[in-house]
Parts: structure tokens; sequence; C-alpha cells
């Protein structure tokens, strides 16, 4: 086997192993102590006293949705970081997540939840994060040609006024509508509904699978768009599509969990690190350990402060940030001593 192949294996075997820690540490730290007889019966669907139901009901539910949502937001980091060519862009950097935030707020306001269904919350989140998904697209296209630094910067600009919106909102809602809008921009795993849960599995998934159809034109985009363009690459098609990609696992994510940042920033960023900045390792192992993440950060959200529960959000607000400035700083002075 290539040695560079060898390498990649290991380096996934690495982190897989470490997601499943992650996973295992989570399904047993909590209220409830279960055993690996526990694990056994869940594992072979067999039936059980109230607290096998609460991990089968609530508890794995919810390790499975925190999964999907980190290995979303990691993965969406990942490509428009490449796509930018720029480790400092996240998910949350192009305003999606300021119109999936806007369109939940506005559905709690007018009571959409009430008349159509929990189900309308995501759903109205989704449908913020598409229009603002649009809006940015649209204004960034000139004869044709998708301008990268100006949807950028478009992006930037649009989360701030959605940002605003909101503030007025908070501003003239009642105190119970402004709690809950509260609540809901901290980010948090508790979905009880399996089809959200199923569909965030579901998109986290293709996501990773669509973008690795455009691992190569990823890989040759690391040089410039230009160069791209000479080794034969559509980078206007490629762009486009693993922007929308992007879009929809952000607007997913946020849709279902709230805003929960800081996963599709640091991930990537100490993943490339670790692995390097190859895209045919980089995405696997970036989805691999957003994922494990939140998984860890969720757990610590509901356990550190037992009966009372904190945001997720919170937490990766706050690990995801001391990280981020330790890589930085570390980073920083290797380069004066280099």
């Amino acid at each position: 086997m290539n040695p560079k192949y060898l390498k990649w294996l290991l380096q996934i075997i690495a982190i897989a192993v470490f997601a499943v820690i992650a996973l295992l540490i989570s399904f047993w730290v909590g209220e409830i102590k279960p055993s690996w007889r526990d694990l056994a019966d869940l594992l072979a669907g067999n039936e059980g006293g109230i607290e096998l139901s609460i991990l089968r009901q609530i508890r794995l539910p919810r390790i499975i949705l925190g999964f999907a949502i980190g290995a979303a937001l990691s993965l969406a980091g990942t490509i428009l970081q490449g796509v930018y060519r720029n480790p400092l862009v996240e998910p949350y950097t192009l305003g999606i997540s300021g119109g999936a935030a806007l369109g939940v707020a506005l559905a709690i306001v007018f009571d959409f939840q009430e008349m159509i269904g929990r189900i309308m919350l995501p759903v109205s989140g989704f449908i913020g994060a598409f229009i603002s998904l649009l809006i940015v697209y649209n204004i960034s296209i000139s004869k044709g040609k998708i301008k990268i630094q100006t949807m950028l910067l478009i992006g930037v600009m649009f989360s701030y006024v959605a940002s605003s919106v909101m503030m007025l909102l908070l501003s003239v809602i009642t105190a119970e509508d402004m709690q809950n809008v509260v609540f809901w921009t901290m980010g948090s795993l508790d979905e009880p509904d399996n089809l959200m849960i199923d569909i965030a599995v579901f998109l986290s998934f293709l996501g990773l699978f669509i973008s690795y159809i455009f691992v190569h034109p990823m890989n040759a985009m690391r040089l410039g768009h230009e160069k791209a363009r000479h080794l034969g690459i559509n980078t206007e098609t490629s762009t486009r599509i693993l922007f929308i990609t992007a879009s929809i696992l952000t607007g997913m994510a946020v849709s279902i969990a709230g805003v929960i940042g800081f996963v599709g920033l640091i991930i990537p960023h100490v993943i490339r690190m670790l692995v390097g900045s190859d895209n045919r390792i980089l995405l696997i192992t970036s989805f691999i350990g957003g994922g494990a993440f939140l998984v860890l950060c969720d757990t610590l959200a509901r356990t550190i402060i037992l009966p009372n529960e904190l945001p997720t959000g919170v937490i990766t607000g706050i690990i995801g940030g001391i990280i981020f400035v330790v890589v930085i700083s570390r980073k920083d002075n290797k380069m004066k001593m280099g």
C-alpha cells in the first residue's frame, strides 16, 4: 500500500476511535447510569424497564442527532474554507444561520407552531436559510460568474442585518416569546421528533457524499480559481454546488438544533493541522471529528449542572473559543521561532 494512503487510513481509524469513545462517554454519563447489558439490549432491540426506555427514546436519539449536527457543521465549514481558501470562514459567516434564526424567530412570534405544529419551527428555519442563500448567491453573481470575495462580504452584511432584525423583534415581543427565541438561539439538541433526527442524519451523509464527488475540484481550487480553470476544472459549477451543499447542511443544522457556533470553524482548522489540507482525507476526518466534538460538548451541557441543563451552543462557544485562541497562539509562536 502507498505509504500516504496507509497514513490516511491510520488517521481515519484514530479519529473514528476517538468518536466511538465520545459516543460511549455520552451514553454512560448522565442521571441514569446504564450498564453494558443495557447497551446490548438496546442494540438487540430488547424490551426493558423505564430506564431502558429513557435511554432508547431520549439519550440515544440525542447522541445520534448530536453527531449528525456536529458532522454537518464541520463538513460545511471544511467545504467553505476550501472554496474561499480562508481558514477563518465558517458556516455562519455567510448569513445562512442568521436567515434560519430569523425564520424560527418569526415562527415563534406569530405562533406558527401552534397553528401547524412543532415541525413548523425547523421548517421556518430552513425556509429562512434558503431565502438568505438566494439573496447572497444572486447578489454575488456578475455576468454569470460568482465573485467569491463579494459573496463573503454580502454574507457577513446579511448576518448583521438578520441580527439587527432579531434584536428589533426581541424589543417588541412578549416576555414569553422572547424567552423562547433566546433559548432557541443558544442551541440545543433536545429534539423529540424522530423525523427531524432522520432528516439530520440523511442530509449530513448526503452532504459528505456530494462533497466527495467534487473532491478533486476542491483540491484544484486550493491553488486558486484561475489556476484550477487552467487545469480543466469548471470552477463556477463546482463552487455553486459546493456552496449550496454547505448552505443546506448549515440551514438544516440551525433549523433543527438552533445556533451552535464554533463547530464549523474550529474543527476543520484543528483537523487540517493534524491530517493536512488534502480534501480526500480532510473531509471525512472533519466529518467524524465534528460529530464527536459536538457529542462531547452536549454531554457536558446536560451534566455539568445536574439536574439542570445548559444550552449546547454555550458550551461549544466557550470550549471552541478557548481551543481556537490556543491554536492560533501556538501557530504564531512557531512562526516567530521560525
